[in-house]
């Protein structure tokens, strides 16, 4: 299967429903390394789970862009924006509430942030796709 059929062009009738997950995926998984990657740099300099906010406000304006123009093909809105803003606040505090109970549980400070990704990816998804998905 070829990798433009599985994503889709842009138009609506020819992406395939779970093509947004694979686009999802792939935003997330980008988005994902640049705050593991930013979160690494500074939790030796700072309590982890101030790292971690700070990394994640690194990755998300990548993740605004690429979530409107690729993953869910549409456009950026105040709307949107305020929705996908919620979204990763909501986000942003599970990360930072299972981060500190995984810290809290004895998870090394470097491995803490994978089962806490485990967690808090798959309803970042869903809250992203109810606030950036257009209404038909």
């Amino acid at each position: 299967m070829q990798m433009r059929h599985i994503l889709g062009s842009g138009a609506s009738n020819e992406r395939k429903p779970w093509g947004e997950v694979v686009r999802f995926g792939i935003v997330g998984v980008v988005a994902t390394a640049i705050q593991y990657g930013c979160y690494l740099l500074l939790k030796g300099v700072m309590w982890p789970e101030v790292a971690n906010v700070l990394a994640y406000a690194v990755s998300f304006l990548f993740n605004f862009v690429a979530s409107v123009k690729f993953t869910f093909h549409t456009h950026a809105t105040a709307r949107k924006g305020a929705g996908f803003l919620f979204s990763h606040v909501v986000n942003l505090c599970l990360q930072t509430l299972f981060l500190h109970l995984f810290l809290r549980l004895g998870v090394g400070a470097e491995l803490a942030p994978i089962p806490m990704f485990c967690i808090c990816v798959p309803v970042n998804f869903l809250l992203v796709r109810h606030f950036l998905k257009d209404k038909k």
